[in-house]
């Protein structure tokens, strides 16, 4: 795989060639996409050691941190899930085959079943967050704490735009 262009040589190419939109957000919004994909990246290598993928890990993160019991509705999960997944059902089918959820009957809907972290899944989920953690700790650890906290705030008052 190719090593995809700096987002410091493209802004450069913006500057000379559109200096009209170098001078917008454009850097900071570049930058935050480039962050987005390393993110991303990230997940995707520490998870394909488990043979999961991004969905899978985003429906066991989701009931993981929804606490005891780890159980809700399809439609609760899909609506809390960080990460979109357009298929649904098809995750939920392959993290049942694996073990990490079970399906159970919903006492509120009988026409539905709750979707239940098992305790393999918990353990799972509890050992990828900690070895992410680590990995995103090294990547943050080149702003000082000071630094960590304004970004999480701007970031915030950014994204308060949108949510």
């Amino acid at each position: 795989m190719s090593k995809q262009e700096s987002v410091a040589n493209i802004l450069q190419k913006y500057e000379l060639n559109c200096p009209e939109s170098f001078k917008t957000y454009l850097p900071t919004i570049l930058r935050i996409h480039r962050i987005h994909d390393y993110l991303h990246q990230g997940l995707d290598l520490v998870i394909e050691k488990y043979a999961l993928q991004r969905a899978d890990f985003a429906v066991l993160m989701t009931l993981r941190r929804e606490g005891r019991p780890y159980c809700l509705s399809p439609t609760e999960l899909y609506c809390s899930m960080l990460f979109s997944s357009g298929g649904l059902t098809k995750v939920l089918t392959r993290v049942t085959e694996a073990g990490l959820v079970t399906r159970i009957a919903n006492p509120e809907d009988k026409r539905s079943k709750l979707v239940k972290l098992t305790e393999t899944g918990k353990q799972l989920i509890d050992k990828l967050r900690h070895e992410l953690d680590i990995c995103e700790q090294k990547k943050m650890s080149v702003l000082a704490e000071s630094e960590q906290q304004q970004l999480n705030t701007l970031l915030e008052k950014l994204l308060s735009a949108w949510e």
